[in-house]
C-alpha cells in the first residue's frame, strides 16, 4: 500500500484517538502546518503505518519519518480539498472499504487479540501436547573412522574394555572427537538413515558390534540413554499455541456472522475460489 493510503487508513481512526486524548490532556501539539495540527496521537498512528522496513530504524528516525509524512499530507491537503478531490466517487469508495475495513481491525481486536486468556492458551496447549504422538530419543556417541578394518578394530578395543571416550578422542575423523563423539539427544528422522536403524536398535548402554557404514565412513555407536521426547514447555510455544486460540476465536466469529448474512457470489468462477479458499482454511 503507498504511503497515501496508509496514512488516509490511519486517519479515519486518527480523528476519534486524538479527541479522547485531548480531552484527557494528553495529546500534546508536536508540529503544525499552517493552521492544521500535527498531534502526538496522530504521530503515534502514523508510526505504526510506516512500511516495514522503516519499522526497524531507531525510535528516534521513526518519530521522523512518520512526521515527515503526516507533514507531506498536510502540506498538499488543502489543494486537493480545493480542486474537489474529496467529492470524487473513487476517492469515496477507496475511504469507505477502509472504514470498513479498520472497523473489521478494531473488532478483530477487541473479540479476538485482547479477548484470549491465558486459562484458554494453557488448555490449547494441553490438547495440542496431548494429541502430539509419543516419540524416542536416544542419547548416543560414536567413532568414525574410514574403513571398516579400523572399526573393526575399534570394536575389539571396545571388548577388551577401553573407553568409548577415549577412543573416540583418539581415533575418530568427526569434528566432535574431543567431545568423545557426543551426538546428544535425538529423535527419529534426524540421522541418516543407515545410522538411525542401528541407534535406535541398540539397548540402553550398549555399543553397535559390527561397523555401521553411511556417506561419511564408517560408524561405531554406543548409545548412552533413551527415553521418551519431551514435549516443549508452554513458554516456548505460547505465541504459536495463541495465534491457534486466536485463529479459532476469528473463524467461530465468520461462522457465526455468516449464519446471520447471507453471502453471495454472483461469479461462478469466483465463487468456486472462495469455497476452496474457505475449505482449506476450516481444514487448517
Amino acid at each position: 500500500m503507498s504511503r497515501y493510503k496508509t496514512l488516509a487508513a490511519a486517519a479515519l481512526v486518527a480523528m476519534m484517538a486524538a479527541g479522547v486524548a485531548r480531552a484527557e490532556g494528553t495529546d500534546p501539539v508536536v508540529a503544525k502546518v499552517g493552521d492544521q495540527e500535527i498531534r502526538q496521537s496522530e504521530l503515534d498512528l502514523a508510526i505504526t503505518s510506516l512500511d516495514p522496513q522503516l519499522q526497524r530504524m531507531p525510535d528516534e528516525q521513526k518519530r521522523a519519518a512518520a512526521l515527515s509524512a503526516v507533514i507531506d499530507v498536510k502540506l498538499l491537503i488543502k489543494d486537493a480539498e480545493k480542486e474537489g478531490l474529496q467529492n470524487d466517487a473513487m476517492f469515496k469508495q477507496r475511504v469507505a472499504f477502509l472504514t470498513e475495513r479498520e472497523l473489521h481491525n478494531a473488532f478483530f481486536k477487541k473479540h479476538v487479540v485482547d479477548a484470549v486468556t491465558k486459562e484458554e492458551v494453557k488448555a490449547r496447549y494441553d490438547k495440542e501436547i496431548a494429541a502430539i504422538p509419543a516419540q524416542e530419543e536416544v542419547k548416543a556417541r560414536h567413532i568414525l573412522v574410514k574403513s571398516e578394518d579400523e572399526a573393526k578394530a575399534i570394536i575389539k578395543e571396545l571388548d577388551a574394555g577401553k573407553s568409548f571416550v577415549e577412543l573416540a578422542k583418539a581415533k575418530s575423523t568427526d569434528p566432535n572427537k574431543d567431545d568423545g563423539g557426543d551426538l546428544g539427544y535425538f529423535t527419529k528422522g534426524r540421522m541418516v538413515p543407515e545410522f538411525e536403524t542401528a541407534a535406535f536398535a541398540l539397548e540402553k548402554g550398549t555399543y553397535t558390534k559390527t561397523p555401521v557404514k553411511t556417506q561419511f565412513g564408517f560408524h561405531v555407536i554406543l548409545v548412552e540413554d533413551k527415553r521418551p521426547q519431551a514435549p516443549p514447555a508452554l513458554d516456548q510455544v505460547e505465541q504459536q499455541v495463541r495465534q491457534l486460540v486466536m485463529r479459532d476465536k476469528y473463524l467461530a466469529l465468520l461462522d457465526a456472522a455468516k449464519k446471520a448474512i447471507a453471502v453471495d457470489i454472483s461469479d461462478p468462477a469466483l465463487k468456486k475460489a472462495y469455497d476452496e479458499a474457505g475449505k482449506a482454511r476450516e481444514a487448517q
